[in-house]
């Protein structure tokens, strides 16, 4: 039998996790962003591993991820037949995307201000 060494997100990535899941973030992009922050470059199978997580959520973060920009996707080719393996590698740094996620919330917040305001002003001036 083979031994696998496989990385699992201890107690600190799950503080990280549940502070980016109470700031409005998807658990499962979360809990996947974080895990691939720590590699320079991991398969889907150990992110699925890793999170515990079942492949068509990882599938789903993974497309997330890669639409904001924040991973790239390579394909391993195989010597034998069948599917290519996917390579995943992030492309921007951890507080970088910190970053981009606290200006997506700020500007939430202010639009719900404006929103109170405008409401505000409407019924104060019927």
């Amino acid at each position: 039998m083979k031994k696998k060494n496989v990385y699992m997100l201890n107690e600190d990535d799950d503080k990280v996790i549940q502070l980016f899941v109470k700031m409005g973030m998807p658990k499962n992009l979360a809990k996947t962003l974080l895990f691939v922050s720590h590699f320079n470059e991991c398969r889907r199978v150990d992110v699925e591993q890793g999170t515990d997580m079942r492949q068509p959520e990882v599938s789903v973060a993974m497309q997330e991820l890669r639409r904001r920009d924040w991973i790239k996707k390579r394909d391993l080719k195989k010597k034998a037949k069948g599917r290519p393996v996917h390579i995943y590698r992030p492309i921007v740094d951890l507080s970088e995307i910190l970053k981009t996620f606290e200006l997506e919330r700020l500007k939430e917040v202010e639009t719900v201000k404006n929103d109170i305001s405008e409401l505000k002003n409407i019924i104060e001036n019927r």
